[in-house]
């Protein structure tokens, strides 16, 4: 830490399939002022053999938050790494600074989670290889290199899907929200409409939130305006209360 005098640490937690190397950019924009970290879920990346549990998920997250030896940290969590964070939040309240749930802002009980339980039964039915090939043409189609290479290095954990989203779907809605002590960002893709679906009813569950869009941007808004998304995280973490 070199610019920003007494910057708090910085934990970024991937989406669903992702690994570590989706926060790439971030973590290049941001590493000469914070503290700062990417973590593999279980199940993904370097920890492809894990199986996925919402324990395991919590247990990673805090050994990152220990490991960079800052105090609490802000934990920005991206989709199913939202929830996960959600869950780190309720159990290890004193090891967090600020939460970012980016499109992470909709409830998985209910009927919005019926498709999610019809993707994450089809994706066991397709080969992995041929998932692979559509998604690495999918990020090289829609984004430069330097936004997804680490991504599309790092594989995708599909045969983790399954498992992370059956724990996941029925287990957070806004109530969630409830359980969180520290300050809250809700970071979303204005053109997310599927997981801003629950946007106003998390914010207005809890005292210290707020809801900021990165425009134009798509579900994967770190990857649709990386400099957007990261300034967001920065000013979020730079006007958080200080440490009592």
């Amino acid at each position: 830490m070199t610019a920003v005098a007494q910057a708090p640490p910085i934990i970024f937690v991937h989406g669903t399939r992702f690994s570590a190397g989706q926060w790439s950019p971030q973590l290049a924009a941001l590493e000469e002022d914070f503290p700062v970290a990417a973590i593999d879920l279980p199940g993904h990346g370097a920890r492809t053999a894990q199986p996925w549990s919402l324990n395991a998920a919590t247990e990673i997250i805090a050994s990152a938050v220990r490991a960079l030896d800052h105090g609490p940290a802000v934990v920005v969590g991206h989709s199913l790494g939202g929830y996960a964070s959600l869950e780190f939040a309720r159990r290890c309240p004193e090891q967090l600074r600020g939460l970012v749930l980016a499109g992470a802002s909709a409830s998985t009980c209910g009927p919005w989670a019926v498709p999610y339980r019809w993707v994450a039964g089809l994706v066991p039915r397709i080969p992995a290889a041929r998932l692979t090939r559509w998604n690495d043409r999918l990020l090289r189609r829609l984004y430069p290199p330097q936004v997804v290479d680490a991504t599309i290095r790092s594989g995708y954990a599909f045969h983790t899907l399954p498992a992370a989203w059956g724990e996941v779907l029925g287990r957070f809605d806004a109530d969630a929200m409830r359980q969180v002590a520290a300050p809250v960002l809700i970071l979303n893709g204005e053109k997310d409409t599927v997981f801003r679906s629950g946007e106003m009813d998390f914010v207005h569950a809890h005292p210290r939130a707020r809801i900021e869009l990165i425009p134009r941007a798509g579900h994967l808004a770190n990857f649709d305006d990386p400099d957007a998304f990261t300034d967001a995280v920065r000013r979020f973490a730079l006007q958080l209360p200080a440490r009592s």
